[in-house]
């Protein structure tokens, strides 16, 4: 027996309940509090012109409340309530709404609420452009976008608009892409057909393989919508995030059918103002390069000379020249701090053009149980 439980152990269930309640009225007092000092604070960012997302701010609440947490309060249970805080605490400030490649219910979208809570105005939006352009024209206060996936390598698209559109990365965080089987019938014997995004169905084809041999297999455009798909017909099958099935009453089959389980996506939130204030443990960059021998060497000299680690190089094509290439780089430090200005008039020198995307908080890897 632990110490919480033998401190009770004499007090009756009536009496733990009361306490309980008790503890409820408290937190319902300071929650209140905590509501009215975050509608002030919104009233100083509106003089101030401040953005309410300070993705530092709320890794420094987090970081700390993790390290003074003094009882049995699992972590991930902490993160997860001060999630739900953190976000209404934003909406208290000023409603903010956060676009996405949808529909509801695809991996971007519960991304999206992993990182900014369900008190965020989550939009649908119909491709990548959309979200982009949503940002950069100030329909939409953020967007959440996938950078890359540790399978497929990056979304390339997403590096041209970033050439096309004037917004910057605020924050990441990676999710692990875990695949659950559902349905509205009984289990797998009734199922006939399995849909899904086509990339999902890729992903699990050895399990199909093994398991579902004889089933008809139906590309869809997303998986939300082949849980939509499979909610209407009892001998379909959807494969998709484990949240759908609540969202559309369906019931499990099957769980981490993936052929890979080493399988994370790295889903980025873009804004149109460079993130200010808090440490920044890394920096993005998109640049290219004049055609000369060297040149991409020269830049690397440079990052090296200045002890800064490169985690992330890559290159693709340039839409709208010939036999150019545009490089995607992330490296660990705060490129936009002054201590840099030096190495940023170098790199610049050496470059055909340079941009940086924005200087943000590392993300959470967020693991499916």
């Amino acid at each position: 027996m632990n110490q919480v439980e033998d401190q009770h152990k004499e007090q009756s269930l009536a009496d733990l309940r009361r306490d309980i309640n008790k503890t409820d009225d408290r937190l319902l007092e300071l929650l209140n509090r905590r509501a009215r000092l975050c509608k002030a604070v919104g009233a100083v960012k509106s003089e101030t012109e401040e953005t309410v997302f300070k993705p530092f701010r709320e890794k420094e609440v987090l970081s700390r409340l993790v390290k003074a947490n003094p009882g049995i309060l699992p972590e991930d249970h902490l993160r997860a309530i001060y999630r739900e805080i953190l976000s209404s605490s934003r909406k208290l400030q000023k409603p903010q709404q956060a676009v996405y490649l949808g529909p509801e219910g695809t991996f971007s979208f519960f991304a999206g609420m992993e990182l900014l809570g369900s008190s965020t105005d989550f939009e649908p939006c119909r491709n990548l452009d959309e979200v982009f352009a949503a940002v950069a024209g100030g329909r939409a206060s953020l967007g959440i976008v996938p950078l890359e996936n540790s399978l497929q390598g990056s979304v390339g698209q997403n590096l041209d608009l970033f050439l096309k559109y004037d917004v910057y990365i605020q924050a990441e965080i990676y999710c692990r892409i875990s695949h659950y089987l559902m349905g509205a019938g009984d289990g797998l014997s009734a199922v006939k057909t399995v849909c899904s995004h086509a990339r999902a169905l890729e992903q699990c084809m050895g399990w199909l393989d093994t398991h579902l041999p004889d089933v008809d297999l139906v590309p869809v455009r997303s998986t939300a919508a082949a849980a939509d798909k499979a909610a209407e017909r009892p001998e379909w099958a959807a494969i998709g995030h484990k949240n759908l099935a609540n969202r559309f009453a369906l019931n499990f089959f099957a769980s981490h059918i993936e052929d890979t389980p080493d399988n994370w996506t790295r889903f980025i939130v873009i804004g149109n103002d460079p993130p200010t204030g808090g440490n920044r443990d890394k920096t993005s960059l998109l640049f290219t390069l004049s055609d000369r021998s060297g040149a991409l060497v020269n830049v690397l000299q440079l990052l090296a000379r200045s002890n800064i680690n490169m985690r992330k190089l890559e290159s693709r094509p340039l839409l709208s020249e010939s036999m150019r290439y545009i490089f995607f780089a992330d490296v660990e430090c705060d490129l936009t701090d002054e201590e840099y200005d030096g190495l940023k008039a170098e790199l610049v020198e050496h470059c055909h053009t340079l941009r940086i995307l924005g200087s943000y908080p590392a993300g959470q890897y967020m693991d499916d149980p």
